[in-house]
């Protein structure tokens, strides 16, 4: 399958479904009264990481996703059904975006990890929700809210710990197949390598690492020379670089000194941060020459760089030195590994800690004279707790005050007993009235009888 990294499609969720506007019809209930039910709500859509697949090749063929809307309301107070929610696999370490602001939605970095692109429209109110009591039957509902629509732009990035680079026929393909189980194709031309490839290295019992594998870079890539460097982008996630350098090129006039700039120039053309990630010198075919020959041309090579990290003399052909490089890269990454765990459990270790304790409250004034209102405030008062001061302020009311205030509340009372008995006087006279004369008009028809 050809390897695609970069894919557009349109996601489309489910509209929602209409309410009804029906009413109760049953023999002896007249006034049955509204009993339009909802409409079910439209279905979302996701997409969802998952391993096996390694690439976006399926989304070349299949650009429009519908999630299913939902159904409409019916009669009875029955909801309409919901629309199922559409799950789209993607590969682990994919990159969502809108493609028309360009925001960054998501990025799926673990399997099984999901991410809603569209959310579904929420179903319409039947008639039965706009019953009030002024309005006992009501003919209005809603329609259902459309649902959300949108552009996704989707970028694959691998997810790998150690990534390759260097020029075109360098050895990494070589390397990366003499490490691992991977046979990417190897030929004595430039860039055999069209797209990534990916190797797990094991290293013993429970100890492995994964190995990215780009097309070679070429000075001049950022122009879009050679294959240019949209490729740099699948060692974004690495934790270690290896820069492989030809120790005998082919081409006399080649300098392994000015091609290695070259390349690190290239890196902070593209993203500063991964040409600031650690970057180890590989220097491969040391069987082309005798070892004390290849030793001497290395160690030129390195003070030309004026390079100060690891360095590593080996023959990927051969497979000599690989093992241990193998070793030392597997070691770098348990270490960082446990620096990583230790940052985490500190983090957690912090956030268990207790907060610290409220500061006590200012004493207020007059406190420091014994027997005063104020004297009960100079206590410390902690969060959560009443503040000890409102009692003393309730007894430090004049008497006279409180029993004017209960006074005034006792000739409220009787006052509102006196209008209500007045009020019931004047229904019971109304409603005696109302009663004699009715009798009155009953004996007059007896009477006409």
């Amino acid at each position: 399958m050809k390897f695609v990294d970069e894919a557009n499609l349109r996601v489309q969720a489910g509209n929602g479904g209409r309410g009804c506007a029906g009413f109760r019809r049953e023999k002896f209930i007249p006034f049955g009264g509204p009993d339009g039910g909802d409409g079910g709500n439209g279905g979302s859509v996701w997409l969802r990481a998952q391993e096996g697949i390694n690439t976006l090749a399926d989304f070349r063929i299949e650009r429009l996703y519908k999630a299913r809307s939902g159904e409409a309301g019916s009669g009875n107070d029955r909801t309409g059904r919901s629309g199922d929610d559409l799950f789209i696999p993607v590969p682990v370490g994919t990159v969502v975006r809108d493609a028309e602001t360009g925001e960054q939605l998501g990025d799926l970095k673990v399997a099984g990890q999901e991410l809603k692109v569209a959310q579904g429209g929420k179903g319409g109110w039947g008639n039965t929700r706009f019953k009030t009591s002024v309005n006992r039957a009501p003919r209005q509902f809603g329609p259902g809210l459309p649902g959300e629509q949108r552009q996704l732009s989707m970028e694959l990035k691998v997810i790998a710990d150690v990534g390759l680079l260097g020029l075109p026929n360098a050895g990494k393909s070589t390397l990366i197949s003499a490490v691992s189980a991977a046979r990417p194709k190897v030929a004595d031309y430039p860039f055999t390598t069209l797209y990534p490839n990916l190797g797990v290295v094991n290293c013993g019992q429970h100890r492995s690492f994964v190995m990215a594998d780009i097309p070679g870079l070429i000075e001049g890539a950022a122009e879009g020379a050679g294959l240019g460097h949209r490729f740099l982008k699948h060692l974004q996630r690495t934790g270690v670089l290896l820069h492989l350098i030809d120790i005998a090129p082919i081409d006399p006039q080649a300098d392994p000194v000015r091609d290695a700039l070259a390349i690190v120039d290239e890196l902070e053309r593209y993203d500063p941060a991964l040409a600031a990630k650690p970057r180890w010198l590989v220097i491969n075919k040391r069987d082309l020459m005798p070892d004390d020959e290849a030793e001497k041309r290395a160690r030129e090579i390195v003070k030309g760089l004026k390079f100060k990290g690891t360095v590593h003399l080996v023959s990927a052909a051969t497979q000599r030195g690989t093992r241990e490089l193998a070793e030392a890269v597997m070691r770098f990454l348990e270490q960082r590994r446990e620096a990583a765990a230790a940052e985490v459990v500190e983090a957690k270790a912090r956030a268990a800690l207790p907060r610290p304790a409220a500061l006590p409250r200012p004493a207020a004034k007059g406190a420091a004279r014994k027997g005063t209102p104020g004297a009960a405030a100079a206590a410390p008062v902690s969060r959560g707790t009443p503040r000890p001061n409102v009692q003393s302020r309730r007894k430090a009311r004049p008497q006279a005050v409180i029993k004017a205030e209960s006074k005034a509340r006792l000739k409220a009372k009787a006052k509102s007993r006196a209008k209500a008995k007045v009020k019931a006087k004047v229904k019971a006279k109304a409603r005696a009235k109302a009663d004699a004369k009715g009798r009155s008009r009953a004996r007059s028809r007896r009477g006409r009888a």
